[in-house]
């Protein structure tokens, strides 16, 4: 019997800003037994064109992205945005029925939901709280996948913070275009991370990580450490 073969879409920013996320990702589906291939093509899912009115070159991408993906039993993406985009999304698109909605995942998705894994190598110790990134939870219904990912972790204590499901205000191109207003959500998103106590915020977007760990660095918050959520899983300690 063959193992599962799952295509890991890595996008382009954990690609050029975060690697070590893809690797992480890499090393938790392989750790459950996958056989994960990385097409090294891939680019953009054409999210931001697509939101920016760009169509024709989102579809360019997105018929790129199907046919570097198209044999893979499943497709799996540590970006509950970029997942959306995929499973939600491409069908309108493309203008047909979209081939890889059923087979695309957010990662702690998959690893929860149909791989149901027992345990994850992560090594990582210490008090957390968890952002709930907009697209995974609204589009994907990611809530209760990564803390049950979490909870199998003997280190992890999780303390919740106050409106973990709020945006934090990146909103892809919406940190651009409404500046003022994406800063203050971000200031809001910091405080409640600061009064959870927690040693670290976890999420599950780079988007989101960026945003937020760049507000908490501009207000001299050295400390609290931003962590993409397969870091944590797949933490060497």
């Amino acid at each position: 019997m063959r193992a599962m073969r799952v295509g890991l879409f890595v996008t382009c920013l954990v690609d050029l800003v975060r690697p070590r996320i893809g690797f992480a990702a890499l090393e938790l589906l392989q750790a459950a037994g996958c056989e994960v291939v990385v097409p090294a093509t891939q680019t953009c899912c054409g999210q931001p064109g697509w939101n920016s009115g760009d169509r024709a070159s989102a579809r360019a991408l997105a018929r790129k992205l199907v046919a570097e993906f198209e044999h893979c039993d499943y497709v799996v993406v540590p970006s509950g945005s970029c997942a959306g985009m995929i499973r939600v999304h491409y069908g309108e698109v493309l203008g047909t029925a979209n081939p890889l909605a059923a087979r695309t995942y957010e990662l702690t998705d998959f690893l929860a939901t149909v791989l149901r894994v027992g345990t994850v190598p992560g090594k990582f110790r210490g008090r957390i709280t968890y952002h709930d990134s907009c697209s995974g939870l609204r589009e994907l219904g990611v809530k209760r996948q990564p803390r049950e990912l979490l909870a199998k972790m003997p280190g992890v204590e999780l303390a919740e913070m106050k409106d973990c499901e709020t945006c934090c205000g990146f909103g892809g191109t919406f940190s651009v275009k409404f500046g003022e207003i994406s800063a203050a959500m971000a200031a809001t998103k910091c405080d409640r991370i600061r009064a959870a106590g927690a040693d670290a915020v976890v999420l599950g977007d780079l988007g989101c990580m960026l945003n937020i760990e760049g507000r908490l660095r501009r207000t001299l918050d050295t400390g609290t450490r931003v962590l993409h959520v397969a870091e944590v899983l797949a933490w060497k300690g």
